[in-house]
C-alpha cells in the first residue's frame, strides 16, 4: 500500500502558532519534504522532533542531466509508493500558497496516494482577518509578476473582481508596488500592510494608498509583507 502525503501548515513567525495535530503528524511521518530546510530545522528543534528532511524547492526541481524531470519530486514519490508517509511543509504558513507543490499533489493523486491537509495559519488570511476591509469576498493574487506590463495588467484585472484584494510582496519592492497600485486604483483607496506578522516587531499599517506610501517611504522595510486593498467602489 502507498503511503500518505500530509500537507502540513507551519507558523509564519511565532513558533507557538502550530497545531497539536501538526506536531503529532510531524512526529509520526517517515520524512519531511521542506521548501526551506534551515527554517524547518528550527521548528523541529523547538519541539524536539528528529526526522529525515528532503529539500523541495523550485530551483532544485530540475537538474541539468534531466531537464524535464522533477528530481526531488521523484524521490518523494518513490518513498510514497514504497509505503512511507511524508509531510510537506513550506518555509512558513500553509504549503502551496504561492509555494511549490501542486505538481507533487497532482502526481500523488494520479498514483492513488491519499493527500491529507493539516490546516493552520496562512499569511493572507491572517492579514485579511484584521484588515477591517470586507471579507465576504476576496481575491488572493500572491506575488505579482516581475515584468511591469504584466504587473499592470494583473492589477487592473484584480481591480475588476469586485472583491477585497490580497497580495504578497518583498520588502525591497514594497514601495514600488504600492505606487503602481496607486496608479491603477487611485490614491484614496484604503489599504492595509501586515509586516512581520506574529513576530516580535509585528506591525499593521493602515490608511489610503497615498498615506501608506508616504509612511513606508520614511522607514526601513523588513520582513515579507502582505498587502490588503479595498475593493473598487460599486459605482
Amino acid at each position: 500500500m502507498p503511503g500518505i502525503l500530509y500537507i502540513v501548515s507551519t507558523p509564519i513567525g511565532n513558533l507557538e502558532d502550530i497545531t497539536l495535530r501538526a506536531l503529532r503528524i510531524l512526529k509520526e511521518v517517515d520524512a519531511i519534504a521542506s521548501e526551506n530546510v534551515n527554517t524547518t530545522l528550527k521548528l523541529l528543534a523547538r519541539y524536539e522532533i528528529k526526522k529525515p528532511l528532503i529539500s523541495y524547492t523550485e530551483h532544485k526541481w530540475y537538474t541539468s542531466s534531466t531537464p524535464h524531470k522533477l528530481k526531488q519530486q521523484g524521490i518523494i514519490m518513490e518513498k510514497l509508493l514504497n509505503g512511507e508517509n511524508i509531510a510537506l511543509v513550506s518555509s512558513a504558513g500553509t504549503p502551496l500558497i504561492s509555494d511549490p507543490g501542486y505538481e507533487l499533489i497532482n502526481q500523488s493523486l494520479e498514483n492513488n496516494i491519499k493527500v491529507i491537509p493539516i490546516p493552520g495559519v496562512s499569511a493572507a488570511v491572517t492579514a485579511l482577518s484584521v484588515s477591517g476591509l470586507a471579507t465576504d469576498r476576496f481575491l488572493f493574487e500572491g506575488f505579482l509578476p516581475l515584468k511591469k506590463s504584466k504587473r499592470h495588467k494583473r492589477l487592473l484585472d484584480a481591480n475588476a473582481s469586485n472583491a477585497t484584494m490580497v497580495f504578497y510582496e518583498s520588502p525591497y519592492r514594497l514601495v514600488k508596488t504600492l505606487k503602481e497600485m496607486c496608479d491603477c486604483f487611485g490614491g484614496s483607496r484604503k489599504a492595509v500592510i501586515g509586516r512581520e506578522m506574529t513576530k516580535l516587531y509585528e506591525e499593521t499599517i493602515r490608511g489610503t494608498l497615498d498615506e501608506v506610501i508616504a509612511r513606508m517611504e520614511k522607514q526601513a522595510v523588513r520582513g515579507e509583507c502582505t498587502i490588503v486593498v479595498e475593493k473598487a467602489p460599486s459605482e
